[in-house]
């Protein structure tokens, strides 16, 4: 297996610290509003990470953090006159809810800030003990950039180029202009007691302290795979392994993995997702199993530009696969071996090359149709096709999903109530040998752009 290499801009091939396990890292999100699809896409991305490490027989600990304290935080408490603990449960609940609608399972360890200032504090006081730290006159405490002379290594910057984060933390008490953050004290508002001051801690040390306390081992490398969006390699990522480095004599990752930006296309944005960035908005829309495979569809890498014309293309993509289930609905599956399951795992743990997979994919569904048009009794195909469609489930968590129900997301309760009543009057008068009421029940199905399917297991409908 190869992942590419975000401090070294290369592929390597995947060798663990342990052999056959992997410990990762994912930041995850900040809890103050609802995610964003920017949030779906890194989601995504480490979730098929995941689920091929998996394949590829590897036993994986996944972490994902939430920052539940911050200033943004703060002030979004005060705006809403609400506690820290209700905003942002609302919210953790809130990215949980839409994250499952995308069907991305949730990570063995999910740290949250708020539980784990121990953690930040003895951080801290280690890098201030090592001179690595340092404290200011008003209780803020500082990393020392200029002690540690392999800084800026995972992000492969120079000192002139770190303007930004110079004017983020711009701060006459610090020594240098890169130096960031590890305390900040404040006099009021959500604070905690501390030896340096009564504050909150910097976001750059949450990371680097949950590693520690919950995932890293002895050795040259604390974890294998850090990863999270290209907008936090520098400064958080850089800011996480400096601080990991001078305080434990490691590094903190042996992999730094980093997906692309989501940008929105507003022109081609149709008028039912509001132009919106959040998930729960177009999940109102589309089926989160379409979303999932949209925004899967290209590499992670690269970065994602969202438009509704190219969501309607991808839904009609993975239309086929439930075309496929449909018409192979109630066969009993079995654990056939192919060579498309071979080829996919192999396309994948190539750094994730989706493009190809999806090709794989688009391939297997055609073949297998063409040889059912030509023999509807080839139990050979029927046997792979379905043995096939649960490895997709299973590698990529497409297609799990009843075929029928997937084809009647966007119909409204009162719709459904509708058309289950005459589906049941139907089944009725075709007890009774009411066919002339059964094929008349059945026409006003049609003219409600449903049609209906009879099958050893019942009468399924979906839209046309």
């Amino acid at each position: 297996m190869t992942i590419y290499n975000s401090v070294s801009k290369t592929k390597q091939e995947f060798v663990p610290i342990t052999a056959g396990k992997a410990t990762l890292y994912v930041c995850g999100p900040t809890v103050y509003d609802d995610a964003h699809l920017g949030h779906a896409k890194s989601a995504l991305v480490f979730d098929l990470l995941v689920r091929i490490l998996k394949a590829n027989d590897f036993e994986v600990t996944f972490a994902r953090n939430i920052t539940d304290i911050d200033d943004k935080i703060v002030k979004k408490m005060s705006e809403l006159n609400i506690s820290l603990e209700e905003l942002t449960q609302k919210y953790t609940d809130a990215y949980h809810r839409d994250m499952d609608a995308l069907g991305i399972m949730r990570p063995d360890i999910e740290p949250k800030a708020t539980e784990s200032m121990d953690s930040m504090i003895k951080l801290i006081s280690t890098l201030i003990e090592k001179g690595h730290a340092y404290k200011t006159d008003d209780g803020d405490v500082y990393f020392d950039t200029q002690k540690d002379n392999k800084y800026l290594t995972i992000s492969s910057r120079v000192q002139d180029q770190q303007d930004t984060q110079s004017r983020i933390e711009e701060n006459t008490n610090k020594k240098n202009p890169a130096d960031f953050a590890l305390w900040k004290h404040f006099d009021e508002g959500v604070r905690y007691e501390t030896e340096f001051s009564a504050g909150r801690p910097g976001w750059h040390t949450e990371c680097a302290a949950m590693i520690e306390e919950h995932l890293a081992v002895e050795g040259e490398y604390a974890i294998d795979i850090h990863g999270g969006g290209a907008d936090l390699l520098f400064p958080h990522h850089e800011n996480e392994a400096a601080q990991h480095r001078c305080s434990s004599n490691q590094e903190l990752a042996k992999y730094w993995m980093h997906n692309g930006f989501v940008n929105i296309d507003g022109e081609k944005m149709s008028k039912s997702l509001g132009n919106s960035f959040f998930l729960k908005d177009a999940l109102k829309s589309y089926h989160g199993e379409v979303l999932r495979f949209y925004l899967s569809s290209t590499h992670y890498r690269g970065d994602f530009n969202f438009n509704e014309l190219d969501l309607q293309a991808s839904k009609k993509r993975l239309d086929k696969l439930y075309r496929l289930k449909k018409r192979l609905f109630g066969m009993k599956i079995t654990d056939e071996k192919t060579d498309f399951q071979k080829s996919l795992l192999e396309v994948l743990s190539d750094d994730l090359n989706i493009s190809k997979g999806l090709s794989l994919l688009d391939e297997m569904i055609s073949k297998a149709n063409e040889v059912l048009d030509a023999n509807p009794k080839d139990k050979l195909i029927k046997r792979q096709s379905l043995s096939d469609m649960a490895y997709i489930e299973k590698l990529l968590g497409f297609g799990l999903q009843n075929p029928f129900e997937y084809f009647q997301f966007g119909i409204n309760e009162d719709l459904k109530t509708k058309i289950d009543l005459l589906i049941e009057k139907r089944s009725l008068a075709k007890k009774e040998k009411d066919f002339t009421s059964s094929d008349a029940i059945r026409d006003e199905l049609l003219a409600l752009d449903i049609s209906i399917m009879d099958t050893a297991n019942g009468t399924f409908w979906e839209k046309n």
